[in-house]
């Protein structure tokens, strides 16, 4: 039977996919605009950084740890319910942290913001194939991918200027009236779930309570200490091997599973997914690195160091919408092995040129690397969703989504380790010393990373 409620069966795709892009952009956007206000909530709450940190990390813990199980369920109980459902709570949660008046409620606040958000990652790239033209996934996936990239960039200068004009309010605030402004679009315009046949829930609880512990301590193993990491973080590591190993006898065992291992199996969706999760690390590291070398090697301004900074999700923006659109017409394999091609000659360039043209030659190599991600981002994206059954689609998303929250967080630890080791070491590997040395040793391991995805992709493929 088919649900008729809000059916928007003459509704023009491209609204559609403007509500979806909504959708896409308050995740990142999110991410982004409540690291501005931590100064101010650390005066405002007389706490110190350690604490108001946990701001972030919440949010971010939250993303990672619930965004397959959140998948699941839109599988299980429609997409556009659950969808709608998750913007809702984003927005809910955004007007309750605005009246915050105590820090760690606005924490807890920032996780049900986070819920929202896993929600919208998971099912926002799900419900693109039951909403717009086959022929047009591509460019559906591009312009999702340049929203992404817009959100990620506009939420630190949004978040300062609310700052100074209204005080730290004012961030939470304006998310939730993005987020109402999103749930009354999404209502009008996305399809009504249509169920087949009758279905019995049988949700994997256990599997999705295991899989967000594994997760959240290894999330936790990889941030926790800072660069004077200890025995907690090993025992959180060891958690999350032990958690991961019961994770996958539950899931073998369970006759409806949150994550069918079988799949995994499938070659071309595996590559996809570490594919992901490598590249990802790379972009990290282009983050974390590049402030570091800007400012203390080349003697950047921050004023000077972020427009440096903003060249690479400018570029991304750019590069999403074109990128999908060679996807429709070329087809996912070429536009993959030319996107990871462009992150290794990237990845090559920004061991080479900085050293010898400055700032110009750290922008151009972070260009190539970007353009190349936004490529790679749009055809992996198309295929890995086009090869999912439609049952399964949103689990599929979450999958993709948690590989690239992975590859972020390990970009974020271990990339910036390779920095300071590479930094502090005397002409290792003939690389000179001081930072310099510290940024060829991260990208050389970049490359290498890179590389790896490109023979997975050529595996993947071939399989296929």
């Amino acid at each position: 039977m088919t649900d008729t409620r809000a059916d928007p069966a003459n509704t023009p795709y491209r609204l559609r996919l403007a509500a979806l892009s909504l959708a896409m952009l308050l995740p990142s956007l999110g991410t982004s605009i409540a690291n501005v206000p931590l100064p101010t909530l650390a005066t405002a709450f007389q706490a110190p950084m350690a604490h108001v940190q946990w701001v972030v990390i919440s949010y971010l813990l939250a993303v990672t740890t619930l965004i397959v199980g959140a998948g699941r369920l839109g599988d299980l109980l429609g997409r556009r319910r659950i969808l709608l459902l998750g913007i809702g709570l984003f927005a809910v949660a955004s007007a309750f942290g605005a009246l915050a008046q105590n820090l760690w409620l606005l924490i807890a606040l920032r996780g049900v913001q986070g819920l929202g958000a896993a929600i919208m990652m998971a099912l926002t790239i799900a419900s693109v194939s039951d909403m717009v033209p086959k022929d047009r996934t591509g460019s559906a996936m591009g312009l999702l991918g340049t929203v992404s990239a817009i959100g990620t960039a506009l939420g630190p200068s949004l978040g300062g200027l609310l700052i100074n004009a209204f005080g730290w309010p004012a961030v939470f605030a304006f998310m939730a009236m993005a987020g109402l402004a999103a749930f009354l679009f999404g209502a009008q315009v996305f399809p009504a779930d249509t169920v087949t046949k009758p279905k019995r829930f049988a949700f994997d609880f256990a599997g999705m309570l295991l899989l967000a512990l594994s997760l959240g301590a290894y999330a936790l193993s990889t941030t926790l200490g800072g660069a004077t990491p200890g025995m907690t973080n090993v025992g959180l590591g060891l958690l999350a091997l032990i958690g991961m190993a019961s994770f996958v006898a539950i899931e073998h065992r369970t006759t409806e599973p949150l994550v069918q291992l079988a799949v995994l199996q499938d070659r071309a969706l595996a590559a996809g997914l570490v594919s992901m999760a490598l590249v990802s690390t790379i972009m990290m590291a282009t983050l974390v690195v590049g402030p570091f070398f800007l400012s203390g090697v080349l003697g950047l301004s921050p004023v000077q160091t972020g427009f440096a900074m903003s060249i690479g999700p400018g570029v991304s923006a750019l590069t999403g919408i074109p990128a999908g659109r060679l996807v429709d017409r070329f087809g996912e394999a070429a536009v993959t092995y030319c996107g990871l091609f462009g992150v290794v000659v990237g990845s090559v360039l920004m061991m080479l040129l900085p050293g010898a043209f400055g700032v110009v030659g750290y922008v151009g190599g972070l260009a190539i690397i970007t353009a190349g991600y936004a490529l790679f981002q749009a055809a992996n994206t198309t295929a890995v969703m086009n090869g999912a059954a439609s049952e399964r689609r949103g689990v599929t998303s979450a999958l993709l989504g948690l590989s690239r929250n992975l590859g972020l967080i390990t970009g974020a630890s271990a990339m910036g380790a390779v920095f300071a080791y590479g930094s502090q070491s005397e002409g290792l590997f003939g690389l000179g010393t001081g930072g310099g040395a510290g940024l060829q040793l991260t990208f050389a391991v970049a490359a290498v990373l890179a590389s790896a995805a490109f023979c997975l992709a050529l595996l993947g493929r071939r399989q296929k």
